[in-house]
């Protein structure tokens, strides 16, 4: 997908050099429709530049900053010297995962879909998302709830939901805790209520798995598979709480650690 409108004076953008000259660059904004941008020879690199092919050549990918953009003369003033390295990288793996994403509204809705069409259901994603590569890795992790309150029908939401499952590989991160339950006055099924406790009786967010596992007694491993280290190890707490919770209203005590403490069988 390519913008029909302008770029704005101090964004990134990425291009392709499609022309060079004695006087500077041309550049073909990647991310605009029908958009071409000039960086002047003091704006390829810094210092003197006695040969402008030195610095870049034709066809290269390029990240510059935008300086000016005048819409009534349609010209675009560009600066590829004043985007470091660190800039360089984010810009084009934003603009790598904004493909991505352009491609799975493909899959979602057909090569074919109509501007139209594509538009609609962009605009509703990008009203609630930075972007639409965030918009689907969110429905990855999350399913249908990260598309609450969207202006989407609910055939547009499940396929945007299915297309981001099968097609986004998010990263996600495992913790493992252990806690001691213990219920001498009580009986199997009171420790059985605090593991079912733990595990949250089927009330567990969609974009966290977690399972707990007998180790030895008195000591039982919960384990978390969560998008960020923050969630996950809010899950694992809250889990070791509830086990806790339950146990000690059936008279019993439980302990939460972060190591084992029986040896592995």
């Amino acid at each position: 997908m390519k913008y029909s409108g302008w770029p704005e004076t101090g964004e990134l953008v990425v291009g392709e050099v499609d022309e060079i000259t004695d006087f500077g660059v041309f550049v073909d904004l990647e991310e605009y429709e029908d958009k071409r941008g000039l960086a002047h020879i003091s704006e390829v690199a810094s210092g003197w530049i006695k040969n402008v092919r030195d610095h870049v050549r034709e066809g290269q990918t390029v990240v510059a900053k935008v300086l000016d953009v005048d819409e009534g003369s349609q010209q675009i003033d560009l600066s590829v010297k004043d985007v470091n390295e660190h800039q360089h990288k984010e810009k084009i793996q934003e603009w790598k995962n904004e493909q991505k994403a352009d491609n799975w509204m493909g899959i979602a809705f057909g090569e074919n879909v109509s501007d139209e069409r594509y538009q609609a259901v962009a605009d509703a994603l990008l009203s609630e998302f930075e972007s639409l590569y965030d918009a689907f890795e969110t429905a990855a992790i999350r399913g249908e709830n990260a598309l609450d309150g969207i202006d989407l029908d609910e055939q547009t939401v499940e396929t945007i939901v299915a297309t981001a499952r099968e097609n986004v590989s998010v990263p996600y991160v495992n913790v493992t805790g252990y806690v001691d339950l213990e219920c001498p006055g009580g009986s199997v099924d009171d420790i059985k209520t605090a593991l079912q406790a733990a595990g949250g009786n089927g009330d567990v967010s969609d974009e966290i798995e977690l399972s707990v596992s007998y180790v030895g007694s008195p000591e039982y491993r919960i384990q978390v598979r969560a998008p960020d280290y923050k969630t996950a190890e809010s899950a694992l707490e809250a889990s070791a709480g509830r086990a806790k919770a339950a146990i000690t209203e059936a008279g019993g005590t439980g302990e939460y650690h972060r190591e084992r403490r029986t040896d592995e069988e």
